[in-house]
């Protein structure tokens, strides 16, 4: 019998910009079991609601994570509308539909960089980070910020943009679709990326669903699973279908957020082109009562916003659930028979956010 050994993990590790802690029972160099610890940076953000206004609650909100900062604002909007009986303008709709895509590119472009970071590709790294940094400049363009936007209020959005900008956005998108794609094809075609992940860390469609992953992790073990579905947003005028692969392993992951890099290209070039016209936010009277819960599709995957009101200016409660903690169990799961040297890449390829998880 090989001879168990242990070894931590984190919290400190060059692949993580965030503390996670993992103890790996090893037999040689092979995983047996992982044993994940959080609770590094939790920073309280939920009980915030006793001491701020339910209006300014979207401030805080955003900050849970900056890289899906807009989509943090949008669920927690969508929870307190839906406590109000507020039906948005379709012209918000369409705008905070546009910025969530944005907001997907640029995770998935930063995804993109960091796992060619974890396997030592430091020439994709730069590469991916450089083209993030023309979705971050539409953002700068268009809302003045470019992780932290504040655009999104409850009932609508604070900001517009007019037709002209969002034709010259959807322009100047379809002018990266070369680049980016010669950028994808290194993570799809090079030899050396597919040996770091091709057949590592094997997620099957069952043990998707019985661990109730979201998001890319679940699509590319091929559960089509997608909040965008429900056609919230523009989403149902936009003919939405989710990206789903088979394979089940590392590069089955990588293959779901590259699709969707390219959809979400598409998708905000069809929502630019058939904006409505209108308001971009209806007057909100009264405060929330009762309780409600709004679902939002972030770029790793299903988040979940719970509000509960009692007829005062601050809410009685708010409850977020985040795709990173939804899919820790699956990631368990995958490190289960790698290799140590796949562990960082392994872990990497669930995109973890441990801000978002230690809300």
């Amino acid at each position: 019998m090989a001879k168990r050994t242990i070894i931590p993990f984190g919290p400190q590790h060059p692949v993580l910009p965030e503390p996670i802690h993992l103890d790996l029972v090893l037999e040689d160099e092979t995983v047996v079991e992982a044993i994940p610890s959080i609770g590094f940076i939790h920073r309280g953000l939920e009980k915030l609601v006793e001491k701020n206004e339910w209006p300014e609650m979207v401030y805080v909100i955003e900050r849970i994570c900056g890289i899906c900062s807009f989509g943090h604002g949008w669920g927690y909007c969508k929870s307190v509308e839906g406590n109000l009986g507020i039906t948005v303008p379709p012209r918000a709709e369409y705008l905070r539909t546009i910025w969530h895509e944005l907001g997907r590119m640029h995770s998935h472009l930063l995804w993109l960089g960091l796992l060619a970071d974890s396997f030592g590709f430091e020439s994709l790294f730069m590469h991916s980070w450089r083209l993030r940094e023309t979705v971050l400049d539409i953002f700068e363009e268009t809302t003045g910020g470019r992780v932290i936007f504040s655009v999104c209020k409850v009932g609508g959005v604070r900001k517009d943009v007019p037709d002209e900008k969002l034709a010259e956005i959807a322009g100047t998108l379809r002018g990266m679709i070369p680049e980016l794609k010669e950028l994808t094809d290194v993570f799809l075609e090079d030899l050396s990326v597919k040996n770091r992940l091709e057949g590592v860390g094997v997620l099957s469609t069952e043990d998707a669903k019985e661990l109730c992953a979201v998001g890319p992790v679940a699509r590319g073990s091929g559960v089509r699973m997608d909040v965008r579905l429900d056609g919230h947003g523009a989403y149902a005028d936009l003919g939405f279908e989710p990206c789903v692969e088979e394979g089940g392993d590392s590069m089955a992951r990588c293959k779901v957020r590259v699709r969707e890099l390219f959809q979400s290209i598409d998708l905000i070039a069809e929502a630019a082109g058939h904006m409505p016209g209108g308001d971009i936010e209806v007057k909100v009277k009264g405060n929330p009562s009762g309780e409600f819960v709004g679902r939002m599709e972030q770029p790793r995957g299903e988040a979940y916003y719970y509000s509960k009101g009692n007829g005062s200016k601050f809410l009685e409660r708010i409850r977020v659930r985040t795709p990173t903690n939804a899919n820790i169990p699956a990631l368990v799961r995958m490190l289960q028979g790698c290799d140590l040297a796949d562990v960082p890449v392994l872990v990497l390829t669930i995109d973890p956010c441990i801000s978002c998880t230690e809300r």
